[in-house]
């Protein structure tokens, strides 16, 4: 073998091993966002955390620590995009709604879904395997809210950098978190899964009641 076939061969290994160091840089790298854009859901402080998720964290304390790698948000790519409407398609379908009350005899309980489960089990679900698809943690986020008929609701927002989209069981349609007709409460922290953060949520009833009609 001459020298520079075997320069070439040496050259070719370090571009691979280059390529295989910076990937997984590039998919944790923060990115240029404008959080003032509306599409973002503004928050404030630290809040209490959920019942249900907090005894959720209680048995899954691996699940609930603080994110070892937390970016600011998500480059929603094309490939992205279409991971996101095929989950969320793929577990408002495959999950039958059914209360806590019903399934499991109290008012809230957090858990991953057989079959059957709440609004919380749908996020949780859809978080986990988004996680699996190789989606950072820290952009993945449950949020609690309050439905217009004042019932309480939870979702999976995503933070990417056209916005926090909105997985929703009961929605096939994924929006921006201002373009959904719910009163948002609070959500997980981006730095740590077992904290929750408020969420500023201004918006009028009347924004909401004409964002609910749009969806009918």
């Amino acid at each position: 073998m001459t020298i520079i076939k075997r320069l070439k061969i040496c050259l070719g290994f370090a571009l691979l091993a280059m390529a295989a160091f910076i990937a997984p840089a590039q998919a944790n790298a923060n990115v240029n966002v404008n959080f003032s854009n509306p599409a973002f859901a503004p928050v404030t402080g630290l809040t209490s955390i959920p019942i249900g998720h907090a005894v959720f964290c209680q048995t899954r304390p691996e699940e609930c620590g603080p994110n070892r790698s937390v970016v600011n948000a998500v480059a929603l790519t094309e490939q992205r995009w279409r991971e996101l409407v095929n989950v969320n398609a793929q577990f408002n379908s495959s999950i039958v709604s059914v209360s806590d009350i019903d399934l499991y005899q109290v008012e809230e309980f957090w858990t991953y879904a057989n079959g059957y489960g709440d609004c919380e089990e749908y996020a949780l679900a859809k978080r986990r395997e988004l996680i699996n698809r190789g989606w950072n943690p820290s952009a993945l986020l449950i949020a609690v809210l309050r439905q217009t008929s004042g019932e309480g609701h939870a979702v999976l927002m995503v933070r990417t950098d056209r916005g926090d989209m909105v997985l929703d069981n009961l929605a096939g349609l994924i929006k921006t978190w201002d373009q959904t007709p719910y009163q948002y409460i609070k959500r997980q922290s981006q730095t740590n899964a077992g904290q929750w953060v408020d969420i500023s949520d201004n918006r009028p009833m009347t924004t909401l009641n004409v964002l609910l009609a749009q969806r009918r």
